[in-house]
C-alpha cells in the first residue's frame, strides 16, 4: 500500500494524467470513483484545508447543474458549497490527490509530483 489516496473520474484527462504519473513512479494508489462513492462531508473539509484551496475553488463551474443551482452567487456559504457537492459529486474538479506529503487538486495532472514520495 503506498499510502495515496486518487479521488478519479476515468472520463477526465487531467484525472487520467495524475494517475499515470503516480502509477509510472511505480506506486499503485487506492483509487476512489468519487462520482460513484463520494467522500464524507468531514473527509471532503479535511481535504480542501489541506491542499490550501477553498470550496469555491473546488467547484467545477462548466457543469450545468452548478447553474441550475445558482452556484456563482456569493450568498453560498462554504459549508453550503461543500453539501452541494456531496449532493452532485460533478461538481467536484478533479483530481484530489492524497498523499503522506500532502493533498492537491492535481490540475494539471503534473502537480501531483509535488506530493509523490522521492526515491
Amino acid at each position: 500500500m503506498s499510502g495515496i489516496t486518487i479521488y478519479h473520474n476515468s472520463k477526465c484527462s487531467n484525472s487520467r494524467g495524475a494517475l499515470a504519473l503516480i502509477r509510472e513512479h511505480g506506486l499503485e494508489p487506492e483509487v476512489i470513483e468519487y462520482l460513484k462513492t463520494p467522500p464524507s462531508k468531514e473527509t471532503l473539509k479535511a481535504m480542501i484545508a489541506a491542499a490550501g484551496i477553498t470550496p469555491r475553488e473546488l467547484l467545477r463551474a462548466k457543469e450545468a447543474v452548478y447553474a441550475e443551482l445558482g452556484l456563482d452567487d456569493a450568498k453560498w456559504t462554504d459549508d453550503e458549497l461543500v453539501d452541494f457537492m456531496l449532493q452532485h459529486p460533478i461538481l467536484m474538479n478533479r483530481p484530489l490527490v492524497v498523499t503522506p506529503l500532502g493533498t492537491r487538486l492535481c490540475r494539471p495532472p503534473e502537480r501531483v509530483l509535488e506530493i509523490l514520495p522521492k526515491g
